[in-house]
């Protein structure tokens, strides 16, 4: 079998003919496979949801209960057939819940990896190694310049900045579903047992995941009723010292000014390129990612030795390019749609 008889790109995203499904289309089809519950991958308004259970749990907090016709809960490393087509969905170490979809047609295998990292992550299944004819990776940091220094010392530079100004709140800016709460099981890992503040919009996915058994400690929400209020009626004293988990568009909004001397920090790959951090105001960058980087994504791409590389979202080119060299047939998908800037 060909693969672009399994699985090509189309304005509606990646559609397989044979089982006539999309993986994670950009827009309402009939029948829809979803790796993930972040925006770009997951929308509402399908006939027909194939994903993970947690996946739909998210997609159910985020969009409501109607959020597709119909359903379908699929266990990882289940064997299901939709049109003819053996599907199976396997841990992507992105966040909670996500998969790569394996595709197997007549012996042929393709995988849609979705996003996924290499990195251990305490909120989240570890990324599993599906071996295929055709692996479909993300290239989000697909640049030799990304190379993401280690976890734990991004997180002791935040926890060694309050310790040097417990005057001020630091505002940690995090993604809300998955980024977010593995900042928070980091802060924890590190030692740091004081309660973390919530932003409002950080509160339904964070008592989720802790439903679902990760410790996230004391939470509390980041509300003027959490504290003492100064003359301004601004909850400024119990916030002092306090580390404040919130989306990163409330840093540069009215709603950090009610934090004593507001720290603001960002926990995103994208705070290697310093240009970045210095346009978003941020004076405590955090390299932290959910995606994996150049070194990950090419040892991934060597361990899993398949026929083909499909590359897509990101920096397609250079990763082509490095396959290419590697002797390995390489494409890139130029899929529309997805946004690397919420990571």
């Amino acid at each position: 079998m060909r693969a672009a008889s399994l699985l090509h790109p189309t304005p509606t995203g990646l559609y397989c003919p044979v089982g006539d499904f999309h993986i994670d289309p950009p827009r309402p089809v009939a029948r829809a496979l979803i790796t993930h519950g972040h925006s770009d991958h997951a929308r509402a308004g399908h006939g027909e949801v194939l994903a993970t259970r947690q996946t739909l749990d998210i997609m159910r907090l985020r969009y409501g209960e109607d959020f597709a016709a119909r359903t379908q809960a699929i266990s990882l490393g289940e064997q299901i057939d939709v049109g003819g087509v053996t599907v199976s969905f396997h841990p992507a170490g992105h966040v909670l819940g996500s998969a790569q979809i394996r595709l197997q047609k007549d012996g042929f295998v393709i995988v849609a990896s979705g996003d996924y990292k290499r990195r251990p992550d305490p909120t989240c299944l570890p990324f599993e190694p599906v071996p295929c004819d055709v692996f479909i990776t993300e290239a989000t940091f697909g640049l030799p310049v990304f190379r993401h220094p280690d976890d734990a010392t991004e997180i002791a530079k935040l926890i060694a900045s309050v310790g040097q100004f417990p005057e001020r709140a630091h505002l940690v800016g995090a993604y809300s579903l998955g980024k977010a709460q593995r900042v928070i099981a980091l802060i924890r890992a590190a030692g740091y047992d004081a309660p973390i503040y919530l932003h409002g919009a950080m509160a339904t996915l964070c008592t989720y995941f802790q439903s679902e058994g990760i410790d996230l400690g004391d939470l509390r929400p980041a509300t003027v009723s959490a504290g003492k209020s100064d003359a301004n009626g601004e909850a400024k004293s119990a916030f002092a010292g306090a580390i404040v988990i919130c989306p990163p568009s409330a840093v540069a909004d009215t709603w950090a000014r009610r934090f004593p001397e507001p720290l603001i920090a960002f926990a995103s790959g994208w705070m290697q390129v310093r240009q970045r951090a210095k346009q978003r105001g941020v004076e405590l960058p955090l390299i932290l990612s959910d995606h994996v980087d150049w070194d990950d994504l090419t040892a991934t791409i060597r361990e899993l030795a398949p026929q083909e590389v499909w590359v897509t979202h990101g920096r397609e080119e250079a990763l082509v390019r490095w396959c290419e060299l590697e002797g390995v047939p390489a494409r890139p998908l130029h899929l529309v749609g997805f946004e690397d800037e919420a990571e």
